[in-house]
C-alpha cells in the first residue's frame, strides 16, 4: 500500500476527535557521524495525515499529542500546548528530549516572527582543549559524551518560561499536569523507547539510570510495560509551583551539579552557578523570499535557517516543479539537483556558522550568505555531474582565515509543530544531543551531552574554528524548526521541522521542496524518502531507494550511501476544503509521532 494514502476527511475528524494515535569522500565532521547508526530505526509504520478546522499539534507521541490538544482545547495558546507536550516527552521519550536539555522555538503571533534561543552553554570552567584527550588529539565521540564532560548547562525551562511570559494564555502551573499524571500513574512503555533501551550499551552504567529504566536482572523494560517516574514527578511539581528558578537554582541546581562532577571516569565541570547565570535569548528569525513564499528559520547558533535558505536560493531558478516524484520515487535529476546543493551549504556550514556571540559571520550578518546574488553565484557550480565535495564559497568576496568544523553533531531530538485557534504557530525543535543524552539521569531526567556539538579540535591549518569551545557559549546546531508564509496574503502556510542531527537540513529542505514545488501534502511530502549530501557521499534511505535511483545518480559520479535516515519530521499545512480553510497535519511514519486537534 502507498505510504501516501490519505483518508477521507469524514476519517479524518473523526480520528481526530478520538485523539488518536560504498566508498566516500566523508568531510572531517564526517568522518565520526557516519561510523555511527543515527536514532536507531525501529520500523516504518504508514500514517494518514490529519485534519483539523480550529487548532492541531503534532509530536512525536500520541501522549505528548493529547497533552497538547487538551491544552490547546481549555483556550491555551500554541506556546501553552507545546510546553505541555514537551513536558510529557521529557517522561515518555526521555532519549530524544527533556528538561536535561535545549531547544529553539520559532513563534508568529499572527504579526511577526519571533526565534527564541534555549540552546545549552559551555560551562564558565572549560577551555578549547575539553574534547581532546591530548594537544591536537580529539576524544572519541562516547569517551566525551558519555559522562559529565559534555554536560552544557540546560536551556530549554528557561526558553519555555520566556516564551510562556510573552504568548501564554494558561497558567504556567497548569501545563505541567499532563506529564505529573502520566509520571506518578505510569504510562506504557513505546516500542521505540523499548527497543533503544536494547540496543544503547552505556545507559545502566548510570546507577539511576540503571535502576529506573531496566529491571532487578538489568533486562530492559519491555514494550507494554507500565513505566513510573515518581522523581521527575516530584520535580516537575516543583518547577510548575516555583517557576524555571526551582530548575535553575537551589536543590535541582545542586544535584545537577553534584552528578556532573561526580562521575567517576568522565566528570564534567558544569557548576550551580553555571545554571544560576543562564539566560535565553530573542532573536531575529532567518528569512527569505523563495518563489512566492516567505520562508523562516533559526538563526546562530543554529546553522539550520541559514543552511535550508542558501539550497531553496541556490535551487530558485531550477525548474524543481517539473521534477516530481513517481509512485513515490524522487526524480534522479531532483536528488542530484537538491543534494549539489546541500553540498554547498553544508560546506559554508562548517565555516562560517556558530555562536554569533563569540564569531561573527560574514559581514556580521546572515544577509552575505542569503544574499540572492551569492546564492545565485554559488548554484552556477551546479554542474550535470557531482563535485563529490564542495568549497565554502567567499560571501562579500572575502576569504576568512577560519578552519573546519569537527563536530559529530548526532541526532536524538524532537519536534513539535503548533497552530492554535487565533491562528498562532510554534515550531519548535528540542534535543539532549544522542540518544540518551549524557546517560546521566538526575531526578527523574536525563542531561544532555551537548558539548561535543563544538568542534573537537579547535583550529586546523586554515586558522581557528568558528565553532570551538569557549566558556559560555552555545554549539552550534543543525535544528531548523521553520515557518512559511505566502508572500501575498502574509498567511501563515505550514510548520515544520524534524530531528535528525546534521541530516536535519536535509530532511526539512525535502519537505519544503515536496510541499511547495511538488503540490505534496504534508504527509506526502514527509513520508518520501530522505535523501541528500551534507558535502560526503550522496545519502539514499536504506529500503527506500530503488536501484534504478541509485544507477542513475552513479552515472552522475554520486558516491552513494545507503543507510537508516531515522527522521522525525512532524508538520501542519494550510489547506482548502470546500472554501474553507483548515489545518492538515503531517507525522514522520520513521517515528511514532501522530496528530491531535480539533
Amino acid at each position: 500500500m502507498s505510504p501516501f494514502r490519505i483518508l477521507p476527511l469524514t476519517a479524518l475528524l473523526a480520528v481526530l476527535a478520538g485523539c488518536a494515535a560504498p566508498p566516500s569522500l566523508p568531510t572531517a565532521s564526517e568522518v565520526t557521524e557516519t561510523l555511527r547508526p543515527p536514532e536507531a530505526a525501529t520500523g516504518y509504520a504508514e500514517k494518514p495525515g490529519w485534519v483539523a478546522r480550529r487548532f492541531m499539534i503534532v509530536a512525536a507521541h500520541p501522549l505528548a499529542a493529547d497533552a497538547g490538544r487538551q491544552v490547546l482545547k481549555a483556550g491555551g495558546s500554541a506556546v501553552d500546548a507545546a510546553i505541555a507536550a514537551q513536558m510529557v516527552l521529557t517522561l515518555v521519550e526521555p532519549q530524544s528530549s527533556g528538561i536535561g536539555g535545549g531547544g529553539f522555538l520559532l513563534h508568529h503571533d499572527g504579526r511577526k516572527v519571533q526565534a527564541f534561543d534555549g540552546r545549552e552553554t559551555a560551562p564558565a570552567a572549560v577551555d578549547e582543549t575539553l574534547l581532546q584527550s591530548g594537544p591536537g588529539t580529539p576524544l572519541r565521540f562516547h569517551e566525551a559524551a558519555v559522562g559529565g564532560r559534555a554536560v552544557g548547562v540546560p536551556g530549554l525551562l528557561r526558553m519555555l518560561e520566556q516564551a510562556h511570559l510573552q504568548h501564554g494564555r494558561l497558567p504556567w502551573a497548569t501545563l505541567f499536569a499532563p506529564a505529573i499524571n502520566l509520571a506518578e500513574k505510569g504510562f506504557p512503555v513505546s516500542p521505540r523507547l523499548a527497543r533503544m533501551l536494547q540496543i544503547d550499551p552505556y545507559l545502566k552504567q548510570d546507577a539511576a539510570a540503571a535502576a529506573y529504566f531496566y529491571d532487578a536482572a538489568g533486562k530492559p523494560w519491555p514494550a507494554g510495560h507500565l513505566l513510573k517516574n515518581p522523581a521527575l514527578a516530584a520535580t516537575l511539581r516543583e518547577i510548575a509551583l516555583e517557576g524555571a528558578d526551582a530548575f535553575y537554582r537551589g536543590r535541582i541546581a545542586r544535584d545537577i551539579e553534584a552528578k556532573v562532577r561526580s562521575h567517576s571516569r568522565n566528570p564534567g565541570k558544569l557548576a550551580a552557578s553555571d545554571l544560576a547565570a543562564y539566560l535565553p535569548k530573542t532573536r531575529d528569525p532567518v528569512c527569505s523570499d523563495y518563489r512566492r513564499w516567505t520562508v523562516c528559520g533559526m538563526p546562530p547558533p543554529s546553522s539550520g535557517g541559514i543552511a535550508v535558505a542558501q539550497m531553496l536560493g541556490m535551487l530558485e531558478r531550477r525548474n524543481l516543479a517539473s521534477l516530481p516524484p513517481a509512485d513515490g520515487v524522487p526524480a534522479a535529476e531532483a536528488v542530484h539537483l537538491i543534494s549539489e546543493a546541500g553540498r554547498l551549504a553544508y560546506a559554508d556550514r562548517a565555516r562560517y556558522v556558530a555562536d554569533t556571540d563569540f564569531v561573527p559571520l560574514p559581514g556580521n550578518s546572515v544577509e552575505p550568505l542569503i544574499d540572492k546574488r551569492y546564492l545565485a553565484e554559488r548554484g552556477q557550480s551546479i554542474g550535470e555531474r557531482s563535485m563529490r565535495m564542495a568549497p565554502p564559497g567567499q560571501p562579500l568576496g572575502i576569504k576568512l582565515a577560519q578552519g573546519e568544523d569537527t563536530s559529530p553533531e548526532l541526532p536524538s531530538t524532537s519536534h513539535i509543530s503548533v497552530v492554535d485557534a487565533a491562528g498562532h504557530a510554534v515550531a519548535m525543535t528540542s534535543s539532549i544531543e544522542d540518544a540518551f543524552g549524557s546517560r546521566q539521569l538526575v531526578r527523574g531526567f536525563l542531561l544532555n551531552n551537548q558539548l561535543t556539538d563544538f568542534s573537537f579540535l579547535p583550529a586546523d591549518a586554515d586558522g581557528p574554528v568558528a565553532n570551538r569551545v569557549q566558556p559560555g557559549k552555545r554549539p552550534r546546531s543543525a535544528m531548523a524548526p521553520t515557518l512559511v508564509f505566502d508572500k501575498a496574503t502574509r498567511k501563515l502556510v505550514l510548520a515544520v521541522g524534524s530531528p535528525g542531527g546534521s541530516s536535519i537540513i536535509n530532511y526539512v529542505a525535502k519537505t519544503l521542496i515536496g510541499t511547495l514545488d511538488w503540490g505534496l501534502n504534508m504527509q506526502q511530502a514527509i513520508s518520501l524518502q530522505n535523501f541528500g549530501s551534507r558535502n560526503g557521499p550522496t545519502e539514499l534511505e536504506q529500503g527506500m531507494a530503488p536501484p534504478s535511483l541509485v544507477q542513475a545518480l552513479q552515472a552522475r559520479g554520486h558516491v552513494i550511501r545507503l543507510a537508516p535516515q531515522t527522521s522525525g519530521l512532524h508538520g501542519i499545512m494550510r489547506m482548502n476544503v470546500h472554501g474553507e480553510d483548515m489545518w492538515f497535519g503531517g507525522a514522520d511514519p520513521r517515528r511514532e509521532g501522530v496528530a491531535a486537534g480539533e
